[in-house]
């Protein structure tokens, strides 16, 4: 049986102001009644939490860690308070940011089904009138607004950018970073709030009974006065049990269709839901291209014959034509290139050790560099590399991949390679590499 309500404690304070407002609601407002599945409860909806608390602070970690591999360039610079780190992102393992933005951008997708689902299990609440019965209330409410609101937000403008369609008319990184640190503090209230009452509606059931029970005796959740109740359900057309396992499947689908643009091999094939999952034709620089020379306006002129590499450094500057390039010690590493829309390939990289072209102009002692492209516009026709980034082993100018030239839209004539450094940092066709003394 439900515990009912007293007139005398339904409202705080202001008691007569949330009276009067409950008295005039809005016309066309769906009552309670016509909320009339009987699965929703606060068993259903706490055990769909349970699931989003242990998911969600990773995607979100994993998302904050690609901002800090990113460095200064991805992320607004002037943010205060929410300023991350600075920290000098490692070249080892080489797989590193190839995991961590595989799986925020995979399990970001997987949770899609499950966050729709927990907010279908809370929906009548959206529309409960009036919206607040107390000052606190409106607080509680307020922060629910703005984490709903933001892990739309950002699930939204993930899926846009994994699709490379910008329709919504700002930079990604910018509306991305603010936007998970909208959810962040949303998501921190919100769990202190409701973390007792989700334990204590996980407690209330027996899991296994719940489960067990078929769809002829599934109904209401009893002993509750849970306003997510229905007040006169509706037969139910699946158990719970089902229920979940629609849920669940739907997740463990968009993972299979989506987790291959990582993980490779036979999964890659299946990544429907990528438009970089494949390669871009055949031979050995048939892989993936993000960006090609045709929609970064690379014409012959630029890396033609009389293109050039400038070393600018403490001893001065120095330029080195192809051939030059090709005379010194060549290098040869197998590396993943891993891009923040998820998808990642590995390939054998050749070319100049970023060190020994740091060593032709006195540069060993570097703090950084800045490696420019011939590329006039976009974002990222210039990226910054640290210390640790261009004196490791692997670091490369690389000039052949597989044991072939690069073509032109892979980044011919140079383009840098570093391990575990995020893929639009990997610059192609590298006009010049500046290092920086400290």
């Amino acid at each position: 049986m439900r515990r009912p309500r007293r007139p005398d404690d339904e409202y705080g304070f202001p008691a007569a102001w949330w009276r009067w407002l409950g008295r005039h609601r809005p016309p066309g407002l769906p009552s309670r009644r016509a909320w009339r599945s009987p699965l929703r409860g606060p068993w259903l909806t706490a055990v769909l939490g349970a699931v989003l608390l242990v998911s969600l602070p990773v995607v979100t970690l994993t998302g904050l860690l690609s901002f800090v591999a990113y460095g200064e360039g991805a992320r607004p610079s002037s943010v205060g308070l929410l300023h991350l780190p600075a920290i000098a992102w490692p070249t080892s393992p080489p797989w590193l940011y190839r995991l961590n933005q595989g799986m925020h951008v995979s399990l970001g997708l997987v949770l899609i089904p499950i966050v729709l689902a927990k907010l279908w299990s809370v929906i009548p609440r959206l529309f409960t009138w009036p919206p607040a019965r107390s000052a606190a209330q409106v607080l509680e409410r307020l922060s629910l607004g703005l984490l709903v609101g933001s892990i739309l937000f950002e699930l939204a403008t993930g899926v846009l950018n994994i699709q490379y369609d910008y329709v919504f008319g700002f930079s990604f990184y910018t509306g991305h970073y603010f936007g998970a640190w909208v959810f962040v503090f949303a998501f921190v209230v919100h769990v202190s709030l409701k973390l007792p009452l989700m334990v204590g509606a996980l407690r209330s059931r027996s899991f296994r009974q719940m489960l067990g029970t078929p769809l002829a005796r599934t109904g209401v959740e009893t002993r509750t006065d849970s306003d997510l109740v229905a007040v006169d359900p509706a037969p139910a057309t699946v158990s719970r049990r089902g229920a979940l396992v629609i849920v669940g499947g739907g997740a463990l689908l968009v993972g299979a269709v989506s987790a291959g643009q990582t993980i490779g091999g036979v999964l890659r094939q299946m990544s429907v839901l990528s438009l970089r999952a494949h390669g871009s034709g055949g031979g050995p620089n048939g892989f993936q291209v993000n960006r090609t020379a045709a929609a970064a306006a690379i014409t012959d002129a630029d890396v033609g014959a009389g293109w050039a590499l400038t070393l600018i450094g403490p001893s001065g500057s120095q330029l080195l034509d192809r051939t030059q390039l090709q005379a010194m010690t060549m290098h040869t590493a197998t590396l993943p290139i891993a891009c923040v829309e998820g998808w990642s390939t590995t390939q054998v990289w050749t070319g100049v050790r970023l060190r020994d072209l740091a060593r032709e102009v006195g540069a060993l002692g570097l703090e950084s560099a800045i490696v420019s492209s011939v590329e006039r516009r976009g974002s990222f026709n210039s990226a910054p590399l640290q210390r640790n980034q261009v004196l490791d082993r692997d670091s490369l100018l690389a000039l052949q991949v597989n044991g072939v030239d690069l073509s032109i839209d892979h980044g011919f004539p140079a383009r840098v390679i570093v391990p575990a450094l995020p893929g639009v940092h990997n610059t192609k066709w590298v006009a010049s590499i500046e290092f920086v003394a400290p």
